[in-house]
């Protein structure tokens, strides 16, 4: 499957779930290592989601983004299918 297959299919999964999904796009000018999408929960939380196919890795600068955006306290996953996704909702907090 393809990473742009994957990450289709999360997309869709969010949606489903009340989820606002930005799909960002990498061009001259964006900020380099910038997640795949941007991802806000009906709660109002904010999650950066980079998507890979099961062989693949993060760059140098996809691992600099991540670590700016967690030192910060963003959510940053890393999904190779709506599984992970999935997961990584169980184990997120809940709005009271």
């Amino acid at each position: 499957m393809r990473e742009s297959d994957i990450q289709s299919q999360i997309r869709d999964y969010l949606i489903w779930h009340g989820w606002y999904v930005v799909r960002n796009h990498q061009t001259l000018g964006s900020h380099k290592g910038l997640a795949d999408l941007t991802a806000i929960s009906p709660s109002g939380s904010v999650w950066m989601v980079e998507v890979k196919t099961p062989a693949g890795t993060l760059s140098e600068d996809q691992e600099r983004f991540r670590d700016e955006w967690t030192s910060r306290g963003g959510i940053y996953i890393l999904a190779r299918s709506v599984e992970d996704v999935e997961k990584a909702m169980d184990g997120a907090p809940r709005a009271e």
